[in-house]
């Protein structure tokens, strides 16, 4: 029973970590209509991030509150250079140009980091575990990566739902030629989203980087378990991508105790099982 309750904590905060991830990418995929395959390289960037701002700061949550601005500046910035001139172009030319940035961004990160693993360390503060019985503890940080992506994914909901440019948000991703003619300038629209997604993406690497440690290639594995979330929940929805995320989470926590021979197959397993039953996800539109 005790590993049953450890395994539905661990596959939980995991779900929420992939959730806040491939959120991002619901959202670039679902309203842009852009194949990022780069979006991996976000969530490299918040894992780095997280290993210099908190080597100044000294705290993983002051490194957070900084990373955030810097990844949304970032991610303003690459749409700017490179994604808007994807909008009006076909699926091949957006997958050669954002694999092209993988490369781009993977050599970067070995000129200013290096090819070492880092560890990122843990406040002090948060360093303790919580006792749940006789015999079975829970690290206290774990927890409040949760909560932070608990607070985070609110926060993005609340913008998205309540405010004026998650509604014009909503309504480009219904009808972009329409809020174009209402007099509305989508590129700047289209910028932010994009920019938001990069600063989930980078959100979720920076808090992940103390329980993951930050080595090369680290968003590689993102990337494909964000775009399994994204297959499973539903493109462009982003209550499926957080269902998606949960089952993922679970998934993979239960299977690499109990079938720790197939841990690896499992999640894709369950993609398929979804796609066999409903083509368009758990919440997509057919």
């Amino acid at each position: 029973m005790e590993l049953v309750l450890i395994q539905i904590l661990n596959g939980l905060q995991y779900g929420l970590l992939i959730f806040l991830a491939a959120s991002g990418l619901t959202l670039v995929f679902g309203i842009l209509g852009i194949i990022n395959l780069s979006h991996g390289s976000f969530y490299m960037l918040g894992a780095y991030l997280s290993l210099t701002l908190t080597s100044w700061f000294g705290d993983i949550f002051l490194a957070l509150a900084a990373g955030i601005p810097i990844a949304f500046a970032f991610g303003a910035a690459i749409e700017w250079l490179f994604i808007r001139h994807l909008y009006n172009r076909d699926h091949l030319q957006q997958v050669l140009l954002t694999f092209g940035l993988i490369l781009v961004f993977n050599e970067l990160q070995r000129i200013l980091w290096g090819t070492q693993p880092h560890s990122v360390p843990i406040p002090a503060y948060l360093s303790a575990s919580i006792q749940l019985s006789d015999t079975l503890s829970y690290p206290v940080y774990r927890l409040a990566v949760g909560a932070i992506c608990i607070l985070l994914a609110l926060a993005m909901m609340l913008v998205i739902q309540k405010t004026r440019i998650g509604q014009m948000i909503r309504a480009g991703e219904s009808n972009r030629e329409m809020v174009e003619a209402l007099g509305i300038d989508t590129r700047i629209l289209f910028r932010f989203v994009f920019a938001a997604g990069v600063a989930l993406a980078a959100a979720a690497g920076i808090v992940a980087a103390p329980i993951e440690s930050v080595y090369p290639g680290i968003g590689e594995r993102v990337l494909i378990i964000s775009f399994v979330v994204v297959v499973i929940g539903g493109i462009g929805s982003i209550k499926g991508a957080l269902v998606g995320a949960l089952l993922i989470g679970l998934a993979d926590a239960f299977g690499k105790v109990f079938l720790p021979q197939l841990a690896s197959v499992v999640v894709y397993a369950l993609m398929a099982a979804v796609l066999v039953t409903r083509p368009a996800g758990l919440f997509g539109r057919a």
